[in-house]
């Protein structure tokens, strides 16, 4: 694995409007508790390239069993669905592919979370993740190659095109500011070249 280099020169600055709901119900509380996390996925995408709405936040965090009953004392309220502590346990141990759901039932926004557990990637985009301003909280994201190497797995095993949406966005709005060499480092090795090709396809890519 060759994830190696700090990429960024550019910072993000994001209007209170981007994404209130998601960041004020489960990202704030990860503040509050001084949990190391990161946000990927839809509302990530959004923050390096275009926004668009969608319904959940992926976070990956760095969970220990330990910190399991805190995270879930920080969402235990009614309007929340917070999975069994000991099924948040479970999943906190695996080295790898842990998940489980928040909930907030009122509005049906939803938080996956991803231990970070062993995963290389995880432990890479962790060490590399950058404070950004969304309104008055303050919002730790993955890098953009991370962001973009998992939406290619999730258009690769889902097929959705939304995910290509999001990557050309990237792409377009972050320009040189994306290593392309590591990108496609991993591409290579994850099996993600169709997935890359049906993004290039009639688009310009660095």
């Amino acid at each position: 694995m060759k994830l190696s280099r700090s990429v960024y020169v550019r910072s993000f600055v994001v209007p209170p409007a981007e994404s209130p709901d998601l960041i004020a119900l489960f990202v704030v509380p990860l503040n509050v508790l001084d949990l190391a996390y990161m946000v990927t996925g839809a509302v990530a995408a959004t923050l390096y390239g275009e926004p668009r709405l969608t319904n959940d936040i992926d976070l990956v965090i760095n969970l220990s069993t330990a910190d399991v009953s805190r995270l879930a004392a920080a969402f235990d309220h009614p309007d929340f669905y917070v999975p069994p502590v000991e099924v948040m346990e479970i999943e906190a141990r695996r080295p790898t592919h842990g998940h489980f759901n928040l909930i907030h039932v009122p509005t049906s926004l939803k938080a996956d979370v991803y231990p970070a557990g062993g995963d290389p990637l995880h432990r890479w985009a962790m060490s590399r993740r950058r404070a950004v301003r969304v309104g008055n909280d303050e919002v730790w994201i993955a890098p953009a190659e991370y962001v973009i190497i998992r939406k290619l797995e999730y258009y690769r095993d889902g097929g959705s095109d939304k995910h290509l949406w999001d990557i050309r966005a990237m792409l377009r709005e972050l320009g040189h500011a994306i290593d392309e060499p590591l990108l496609l480092d991993e591409v290579g090795q994850r099996g993600l070249a169709m997935a890359w090709r049906a993004v290039s396809r009639d688009q310009s890519v660095p």
